[in-house]
C-alpha cells in the first residue's frame, strides 16, 4: 500500500477551494467510507479511521435524503474532545464532483445516492440469465448522468460458449459505441488486469449489477483478500449465494478505492431529458429524416423510425423501451411537480398557524 495522504484518497483542487470557503478554523477533510445507519466510518488524510456522527445542522439543511452525507462524500469534521461516544462531528458535505443516482425504490419520488465521487462505474453482468439489453439501457442513462466514466463487465466468460460472450458484446457495444465493454472470468481472474488499468492513486470506481453476477469475487481479486464472504453457486443458475448488504468504500492494494454496493433488483430512472435523448441519440437522427417534424412515429406517413424498424436498422425492443423509459422519465416530473406543490402548501399552513398562535399568545 502506497504512502497514505488526502490525494491517495481522491483529494483535488476543487474540493480544497471547497473546505477553504469553510467557516471552521479547527475542521478536517476527510471521507466516507462505511454508512452504520446511525454513525459513519471516515478517513483523515493520515490514515486514521475515526466512527463520527452527522451534526444537526446537516440534517436539517438536506432538502431530501440525497443531500445527506453518503459513501464516498468529502466531509468537514469537528474533532471531538477525549471520552465522547463518537471521534468527530459532521459540518458539512463538500459539493459532489460526481453522484450515481437511481430513483429510490417504490412509488416515492426521492433520489438515492448509489455512489458519491467516483470516477469510473463497472456494471456487471452476464451472457447467462443475467443478459438483458433493455435493463442495460436503464443502466446508461443512469450511469450517463452520473458524470463518470462507465464501462460494463460482461463476467463469468467461462460458463458460456465464446460465441455466446461475443454476441452479447457485440450486442451492449451496438446499444452505446462509448461505453467501453469487456470480458472478465473472476473464477480463473481472467480480464482482472483489464479491470486494473482503470484504477490509480486517487482514483475511485463504484461496482454495480445485479446480486450473484460475480460482483465479490471480482472485487475479492482486486482487493487480494476474502473481503466480500462468497458462498456457494448455484449448479443450476450459476448464480453465487451471497449478497453485498450495504455500501462501503475500500482501499485498494496498488493505490486507488473501489465503492462496492448490494445488488440492484430494479433500476428505476433519476435522470433527466437531455441525458435520456443522449443515451437513444441515433433515434433522433433517424427522426429527423421523417417526413414531418410533429411525426408521432405511430402511423404517421413518411415516419422515418417506423420504416427503420421494419428494415431491421433499428431495434423495435430497443425503440420500445425508449418510450418506456420516456414515459417513466415524465411520470416522474409530474409526480415531483405534484409533491413539491403539496409541499409548499404543507409550509404555507404551517406558517400560518404559528403566526396566529404567536397573536393569540401576544393577545393580538
Amino acid at each position: 500500500m502506497s504512502t497514505m495522504s488526502l490525494e491517495s484518497l481522491g483529494w483535488n483542487a476543487g474540493y480544497a477551494e471547497q473546505f477553504r470557503q469553510l467557516q471552521g478554523e479547527d475542521w478536517q477533510p476527510a471521507r466516507l467510507i462505511r454508512d452504520n445507519k446511525i454513525s459513519y466510518g471516515a478517513l483523515l488524510g493520515d490514515g486514521s479511521e475515526l466512527e463520527v456522527i452527522m451534526s444537526g445542522a446537516v440534517y436539517h439543511e438536506a432538502n431530501t435524503d440525497a443531500e445527506l452525507p453518503s459513501v464516498g462524500d468529502w466531509v468537514a469534521l469537528e474533532m471531538g474532545e477525549e471520552n465522547n461516544e463518537y471521534d468527530a462531528v459532521i459540518r458539512a458535505r463538500l459539493e459532489r464532483q460526481t453522484c450515481l443516482s437511481r430513483k429510490a425504490p417504490g412509488k416515492g419520488t426521492e433520489e438515492q445516492v448509489i455512489a458519491a465521487n467516483v470516477d469510473v462505474v463497472f456494471v456487471v453482468t452476464e451472457a447467462g440469465q443475467d443478459f438483458n439489453p433493455r435493463r442495460l439501457e436503464r443502466y446508461y442513462a443512469v450511469m450517463q448522468r452520473s458524470g463518470a466514466k462507465s464501462v460494463v463487465i460482461l463476467n463469468k466468460s467461462d460458463l458460456y460458449p465464446n460465441e455466446m460472450n461475443e454476441l452479447a458484446a457485440d450486442a451492449l457495444r451496438k446499444l452505446n459505441p462509448d461505453i467501453e465493454v469487456i470480458q472478465t472470468c473472476a473464477v480463473e481472474r481472467g480480464g482482472v488486469e483489464v479491470i486494473r488499468r482503470f484504477i490509480k492513486p486517487g482514483i475511485t470506481v463504484a461496482f454495480i449489477g445485479s446480486s450473484g453476477v460475480g460482483k465479490s469475487s471480482l472485487i475479492n481479486h482486486l482487493v487480494g483478500e476474502a473481503v466480500q464472504w462468497m458462498g456457494e453457486v448455484n449448479a443450476v443458475t450459476g448464480k453465487g449465494m451471497h449478497t453485498t448488504t450495504a455500501r462501503e468504500l475500500l482501499l485498494l492494494p496498488e493505490g486507488g478505492m473501489l465503492i462496492d454496493n448490494p445488488g440492484i433488483r430494479e433500476v428505476q430512472m433519476w435522470t433527466d431529458a437531455k441525458t435520456l435523448k443522449e443515451s437513444f441519440a441515433d433515434f433522433d437522427v433517424i427522426a429527423s429524416q421523417c417526413k414531418f417534424n410533429d411525426c408521432k412515429h405511430g402511423t404517421d406517413k413518411g415516419c422515418a423510425i417506423r420504416a427503420a424498424i421494419e428494415s431491421g436498422e433499428l431495434s423495435k425492443e430497443r425503440f420500445i423501451n425508449y418510450l418506456k423509459l420516456d414515459f417513466e422519465l415524465e411520470n416522474l416530473q409530474q409526480r415531483q411537480k405534484k409533491r413539491q406543490i403539496t409541499l409548499g402548501r404543507r409550509n404555507r399552513r404551517e406558517l400560518k398557524s404559528k403566526a396566529e398562535k404567536y397573536n393569540k399568545r401576544k393577545g393580538y
